[in-house]
């Protein structure tokens, strides 16, 4: 979802909702592999009964990872999924239902933004080539170093999108690991397997989302299902809200900021590729017999627990003194309906409100006061007071011009602090000026020859580098691996030009003119904007509550009105075009791939992206420009891409259907789900029973439906009339989980997570806390002083005391600075991050003694 910073906020403003996965590992004996036993209870001290995998979330980084190489070719990348999945269904280990959900053909209104992507994605694939190119001769040119360059295929992610051949083999792939695992693991043994793939239409949340409403609405549902989603998006934490389910947790891989990533160029981690310098790999040990001891770290996992997060809500959003009942889950409906407004897929963001300047705190305080002037809620089962939200929007609109200047104040605020820092770090390296670290001469004397080595040099280059890319962290409101720089780690860029200055007197008539090429005082277009912004909302919660209102609506402008223009709304809206029906794939294909990525078309379709002659050559431009729209970085921007006239479009295919092949009909086909048990699976003999004779008839089951082969048949969700309503409510009979928060939980999260908070591993609170005791401190001494006569000293002379003492600090220093301390991890019982912190704090307290020790001595 397009809200940037969104989890970070709600992880730092709710920092309980966060815990640690605990996870079995494989392990193994005697050379042989021995597998993790998921039938076992879960360690985490929960059972999980469905487990949903937004399976999108899991294909990119499977198949073009950015920290690590990637796959060679198509079955290491299946591989890989695999592999991920067999991680995620090991840490939940799900008792009843697992749905893998793959995007299938999208409604229109997201296909605008799947659009700007691909468009995007193929510009900045061109672009790397192009730099690498140029960049590789330059080095070369000066007798730098770099790696030979591998003639290889570039892997085109926009393959990731229904209709493409390689989203047909995945699901081919995807039905083999599904019958292999029922067949050979013991924890799947009683599950059953929903996998709906890219041939089904709609995004992989929200299939996962319209099965669980329509299970929901079954009068023999369990309201005490425990569910457990997959995915990194952002809007799956609302999506989650707004079940209504009191037990529903989101599984998510660690965030880590300042990760180094190799670069492009040279493959080395500590730099971009615009600053590669060709510099050989250093040798890890005299005949480099290191260099594959340290492998990169596996990434770690979190649970976020509604339920808590539904706890902090409760605390936040109650109101005292209503002339009526307070409704919590009405209030939760609410928040999630604001939340829009930040950002998410189908709608631009309000010029005026910025997670990161606190407009979430801002509305909920504006929404508690219209709730007591109105007697009422804004939301209700997916539906929209618009009356009520107009309420909000013009008391928001009152602060928009204080907001505008005082973000113009903290940018100054914050780019003079940026250029000062900048000139202290111009005198040189902060870890080289003074410090306890510092490796330098001790008490007058010059260093020992031990440390006076190529190591040290090389060491000094690394960490200049990584220096400088550390100061790198990524946007966790997109995908949650896209690297960007903050804004002090380049002054010689200059700031962009920004025409419309909110912070300036006429920012509105600036911001029409300049965006949408009208007057200010042209009331009858920005009308026009706030009906079509009006409509998404309606639409996007709608989406969220009840389902796909219209799969042709979408909003026709790349920007958003002010808050201040939303006036006279109650009227703007009705209702949504009726009977609307998905693209099918081949169409989406066409109306989100570039010309680029045509190759993924039939021969005469891929014609009409690139033909002069063809009469919507305009939808596929070969350029085109990215607005800032304030903004420091491109990915930040605007892509100025036209929009696809459905007609048009239409018109155009209609000459090109008929050259499709029987193959690419099928692919252009809509599919169904697929539901897998296995032979064990008290379901099965039933399945084989009804369908025994192959009858591909529609049973009066309305869950299950057509011909069985090899215990996996069709399925349909269970359907209900047009105008249902599902109930935004906790069904009854629901229990609700025990209260977690304590007084201080609350407290810390309104200081934005300081004090002394340690990571929670997995759900029981009352988890023994990873400590270290003495006997662990002396043991941890004796590695240190083993590891360094073993390692450091070999071979090197003897000296008295006080000089012995400082090789001995110089050798610590640098294998702790240089991260070879990684060796003293592996000699102590590590169970979880929480112990690698404890034990790395333990190594600087140990340095920092050690260094006063031979201060002390080299003083007497």
């Amino acid at each position: 979802m397009g809200v940037p910073a969104f989890f970070r906020w709600l992880s730092r403003k709710y920092s309980s909702i966060v815990v640690h996965c605990v996870e079995e590992k494989v392990s193994e004996c005697n050379g042989v592999r021995i597998p993790v036993d998921t039938s076992k209870p879960n360690p985490n001290e929960v059972e999980f009964d469905n487990l949903y995998l937004d399976m999108n979330g899991i294909i990119h980084p499977c198949t073009h990872p950015e920290d690590k190489a990637a796959p060679k070719n198509e079955d290491e990348m299946m591989v890989a999924i695999f592999e991920y999945i067999d991680r995620l269904f090991n840490i939940v280990r799900p008792r009843r239902v697992l749905y893998m959900a793959i995007d299938g053909v999208a409604p229109r209104a997201k296909m605008n933004q799947q659009r700007s992507r691909r468009f995007r994605a193929s510009k900045e694939g061109v672009e790397l080539v192009e730099e690498k190119s140029r960049i590789r001769e330059e080095i070369l040119g000066k007798g730098g170093y770099l790696p030979p360059d591998e003639i290889k295929e570039r892997f085109d992610s926009n393959c990731i999108t229904p209709g493409t051949e390689f989203m047909e083999n995945l699901a081919k792939c995807l039905r083999y690991y599904v019958a292999d695992r029922l067949s050979n693991d013991p924890g799947w043994r009683n599950i059953t397997v929903i996998l709906s793939d890219a041939s089904v239409p709609g995004e992989g949340e929200h299939k996962i989302m319209d099965y669980i409403r329509r299970q929901r609405a079954q009068p023999h549902h369990d309201p005490n299902t425990h569910h457990c989603l997959c995915g990194a998006d952002a809007d799956l934490i609302m999506l989650g809200l707004a079940t209504h389910e009191p037990n529903f947790t989101i599984i998510r891989e660690e965030f880590k900021p300042n990760q180094p990533r190799p670069c492009a160029l040279c493959g080395q981690k500590g730099h971009e590729i615009k600053d590669c310098q060709g510099v050989a790999r250093e040798k890890q040990g005299e005949h480099d017999e290191f260099a594959d001891s340290m492998p990169a770290s596996e990434q770690e996992f979190i649970f976020i627990r509604l339920c808590v997060l539904r706890e902090y809500l409760e605390r936040e959003l109650t109101m005292a003194s209503l002339p009526f009942p307070f409704d919590f889950e009405r209030s939760i409906d609410d928040w999630v309906f604001m939340c829009f407004f930040v950002g998410n897929d189908f709608l631009p963001h309000l010029p005026s409100l910025e997670i990161r300047e606190g407009a979430i705190d801002r509305l909920v305080g504006i929404y508690k006061d219209v709730v007591h002037k109105t007697g009422g809620y804004i939301t209700e089962n997916g539906y929209v007071n618009l009356e009520r939200v107009e309420l909000i929007m013009q008391a928001v609109g009152v602060a928009e011009d204080n907001i505008f200047k005082k973000r113009k104040e903290d940018d100054v605020r914050l780019a003079r602090r940026n250029k000062e820092k900048k000139k202290r770090m111009k005198r040189g390296p902060a870890y080289l000026t003074g410090g306890q670290f510092a490796p330098q001469a001790l008490g007058g004397r010059g260093r020992p020859d031990v440390v006076q080595n190529a190591r040290h040099q090389a060491f000094d280059m690394r960490m200049q580098g990584r220096d400088q890319h550390n100061r790198a962290g990524t946007s966790d409101g997109q995908d949650g691996r896209g690297v960007k720089r903050k804004a002090e780690d380049s002054d010689s860029e200059p700031e962009p030009e920004d025409n419309v200055r909110l912070w300036e007197d006429g920012w509105k008539q600036r911001y029409y003119k300049t965006k949408f090429d009208v007057d200010a005082t042209d009331d009858d277009f920005r009308k026009k904007v706030v009906r079509s912004y009006v409509e998404g909302l309606c639409w996007v919660l709608r989406y969220y509550y009840q389902g796909c209102a219209s799969w042709k609506w979408f909003f026709p402008f790349h920007y958003a009105p002010f808050a201040s223009d939303f006036k006279d709304i109650k009227g703007m809206f009705t209702d949504f075009e009726h009977g609307t029906k998905p693209f099918k794939p081949l169409e989406q294909l066409m109306g989100v791939f570039p010309a680029a990525s045509g190759n993924f078309l039939p021969e005469t379709w891929r014609s009409l992206m690139s033909n002069p002659e063809s009469s919507i050559i305009d939808f596929y431009p070969d350029d085109f420009a990215i607005d800032l729209n304030g903004k420091k970085y491109a990915w930040q921007g605007v892509a100025l891409l036209p929009f696809v006239d459905e007609r048009r479009l239409r018109a155009a295919l209609a000459d090109v259907y008929p050259d499709l092949t029987s193959e690419e009909l099928k692919r252009n086909s809509l599919g169904s789900d697929v539901l897998f048990v296995g032979k064990s699976h008290p379901i099965c003999d039933f399945i084989q029973e009804l369908y025994r004779g192959g009858s591909n008839d529609v049973v009066s089951n309305h869950a299950i439906t057509v011909t069985i082969i090899n215990w996996q048949v069709k399925y349909k969700d269970p359907q209900f009339e047009e105008d249902f309503v599902f109930k935004a409510v906790i069904l009854p009979g629901a229990k609700h989980p025990a209260k977690v928060l304590k007084p201080g939980d609350w407290e810390r999260g309104n200081n934005r997570g300081r004090g002394n908070w340690r990571p929670q591993l997995g759900f029981n609170s009352n988890r023994q806390q990873v400590h270290l005791d003495q006997s662990a401190f002396r043991t941890l001494g004796y590695v240190h002083t083993f590891y360094i006569f073993s390692h450091g000293l070999r071979g090197k002379t003897y000296l008295p005391v006080p000089g012995l003492l400082t090789v001995i600090f110089e050798e610590l220093l640098a294998i702790t600075l240089s991260g070879v301390a990684n060796v003293f991890l592996e000699l102590v019982l590590i169970r979880s991050s929480a112990d690698s912190i404890a034990v790395i704090a333990v190594v600087i307290v140990h340095t920092r003694l050690l260094l006063y020790l031979v201060k002390q001595l080299n003083m007497s």
